[in-house]
């Protein structure tokens, strides 16, 4: 009875232990894990505030590249208005042989745009004919040879008196045409064209729009199809007739060829001088340049160099009336500004790359 006892005492007091450990031991580890997910709650929420913090203290500055962008574009529209501009020492502008000239008015030719051909002068050519008629003994001259006047240009035997004659140049030219050879029986025809060609015509077609502002006496240039042989000269006459097809009339022009340079049937281009007209603000043609498809000049002030836009009104090959981008007395590139059109067309370049 008392081993029983004694177990049974032993039981209890080894559950009562058992059950006070227990109980002291599980709300320590419950109560480490619910203090580490707090932990970290509290640890996020601090690392939010903390962010939001330094969000609100930049005051709502932009992003670093959002400044460096801003700071980038200012510093392009810096750069765009130094790149229109060029600056060259005055040495230098020598040099490449700019030269400066002040806008102010001139006088504009008001012209007329005309076509045509160079053509013989009627009134210095020779048809040359045997005086009497007889056989051809010889012929001393040909095509494109120079003869002067009173030189045989061939020999005829006479039908009549049997006699040889000689045939003469009536005046100095180049021979254009041989019509006649050894045997041949010389009569009413040509047996050679002379051309005297020191002085050509020029005959332009004018059209029934502009025949009323074309005249006798007004001055015409005449310039050469992709050519830059160029003369001005008076018109001399205006004929008559019209062309039945065309319905347009020729104004002829005469021209001075003493050196050869002119040749029957070159196609031309000419510009009538119908008025002049004064404008108040005017450049020298060789001053207007086109760049990326606008015409602009240079305009000079202290040595630096703007490129400006301009629009344009009359112009007569010499001087252009200027309407709009320069005003009387503002000084501008009068020659040389391609010089400039290259320098400016480099620095764009390099500033694209």
């Amino acid at each position: 009875m008392k081993n029983n006892a004694q177990k049974y005492l032993l039981a209890i007091t080894l559950v009562s232990a058992l059950a006070i450990a227990t109980a002291y031991t599980s709300p320590v580890f419950a109560s480490g894990d619910d203090h580490a997910e707090h932990a970290g709650e509290e640890h996020k929420e601090d690392e939010a505030k903390e962010a939001h913090g330094h969000e609100e203290e930049k005051g709502g500055e932009p992003h670093a590249d959002e400044k460096e962008g801003a700071h980038s574009e200012e510093q392009g529209d810096e750069h765009g208005e130094e790149e229109s501009k060029l600056t060259i020492d005055p040495k230098v502008a020598t040099d490449m042989k700019i030269e400066v000239a002040e806008a102010g008015t001139s006088m504009i030719n008001v012209t007329i745009p005309v076509t045509g051909r160079v053509a013989l002068n009627k009134n210095m050519i020779a048809e040359v004919q045997g005086r009497f008629e007889g056989i051809v003994k010889s012929v001393a001259k040909t095509e494109g040879e120079t003869v002067k006047a009173g030189e045989t240009l061939a020999t005829v035997e006479s039908n009549e008196s049997l006699q040889v004659y000689a045939v003469k140049a009536p005046i100095g030219g180049i021979i254009l045409e041989r019509k006649t050879n050894v045997g041949h029986i010389a009569g009413e025809e040509a047996m050679f064209m002379i051309a005297d060609l020191s002085k050509l015509w020029v005959e332009f077609n004018i059209f029934a729009k502009d025949i009323a502002a074309v005249s006798a006496g007004q001055r015409i240039k005449v310039t050469v199809v992709g050519n830059h042989l160029s003369v001005e000269t008076p018109i001399t006459s205006i004929l008559p007739v019209a062309d039945s097809i065309s319905q347009t009339v020729i104004a002829r022009a005469e021209i001075d060829n003493t050196e050869g340079k002119w040749r029957a049937g070159m196609s031309v281009h000419g510009e009538v001088f119908t008025q002049e007209k004064s404008v108040p603000v005017a450049v020298k043609a060789s001053a207007i340049q086109r760049m990326e498809g606008n015409t602009v000049i240079f305009v000079e002030k202290d040595g630096n160099y703007e490129e400006r836009k301009v629009t344009l009104g009359l112009q007569d090959g010499t001087n252009a009336e200027v309407l709009e981008g320069l005003q009387a007395g503002e000084r501008y590139v009068a020659s040389g500004s391609f010089v400039l059109k290259a320098h400016a067309g480099k620095a764009g370049a390099e500033h694209a790359h």
